[in-house]
C-alpha cells in the first residue's frame, strides 16, 4: 500500500501512526506528494488534491484520514483500533473529529502566516486560534472525564493534533493550562508510533 502525504502533515502523520499501531506499519509505503504542485501522482488519487491519501494493495484510492484508518483498522480483527459499536465508538470518532478540526485551524494559521503580512487577515488567525483554544478546553475536559487511550483511535488523532502544535505553533503554551492533557502528552510522546512519524 502507498500511502501519498507530505511527512509534516499532521492528518498522514495520524494515518502513519494508526498503521503503526495496528501492527501495518511495515506495509505502508511513504511515497512524498506536495499537494500545493497538485502533482500527477496525486491527482490520480485524490481528485482534490489533499492529502494523505492511500492506495490499497489492490490498487484503489483511498482519501481522507478518516476513511483511510477506518479502512486500516479493517484489514485485520485485532488489535480494534476503532470500537465497532456501543457508546464508545461514537466518543472515539467524536473525539477524532475534535482532534482533526483543531488540525484544520492550526495548519490554516500556518498556512496564512506564510503569506505578505500585509495580506494576512487577523481576524481569521484569531478565529482560527479561538477554534484551538476551545478544542484543548474539550480535549481536555474528554481526558479528564473518560482518559484517551494512545493505541486508539481517540488517542491517535490527539496525539497527531497536540505533536502538530508542538512542532508548528510551540507559541501555544497549552501544556501550562491543561495539565491533564499535558501530563499524557508526555507518556504518549515517547511511543514509537510518536517518535517514528515526527517530522524531520
Amino acid at each position: 500500500m502507498q500511502l501519498l502525504c507530505t511527512l509534516t502533515s499532521p492528518f498522514a502523520r495520524k494515518v502513519r501512526m494508526f498503521a503503526i499501531e495496528k501492527g501495518l506499519g511495515d506495509v505502508l509505503h511513504v511515497v512524498t506528494a506536495n499537494p500545493l504542485e497538485d502533482p500527477a501522482a496525486l491527482l490520480r488519487v485524490n481528485p482534490l488534491a489533499k492529502i494523505p491519501a492511500l492506495i490499497t494493495a489492490e490498487g484503489e484510492p483511498l482519501y481522507d484520514s478518516r476513511v483511510i484508518c477506518a479502512f486500516l483498522d479493517s484489514l485485520a480483527p485485532a488489535p480494534r483500533l476503532i470500537p465497532d459499536a456501543g457508546k464508545q465508538r461514537w466518543i472515539v470518532l467524536r473525539r477524532e473529529a475534535l482532534a482533526d478540526g483543531l488540525m484544520d485551524a492550526a495548519v490554516a494559521i500556518v498556512f496564512e502566516r506564510r503569506r505578505p503580512a500585509p495580506e494576512q487577515s487577523t481576524e481569521w488567525l484569531d478565529r482560527w486560534l479561538a477554534k484551538i483554544e476551545r478544542a484543548l478546553v474539550a480535549m481536555e475536559e474528554e481526558h479528564r472525564s473518560d482518559a484517551l487511550v494512545a493505541a486508539r483511535l481517540d488517542g491517535i488523532a490527539c496525539a497527531a493534533a497536540l505533536g502538530y502544535l508542538a512542532f508548528r505553533l510551540p507559541e501555544i503554551d497549552w501544556t501550562a493550562t491543561h495539565p491533564a492533557l499535558a501530563n499524557w502528552w508526555a507518556d504518549v510522546a515517547q511511543r514509537p508510533a510518536v517518535t517514528q512519524t515526527a517530522a524531520p
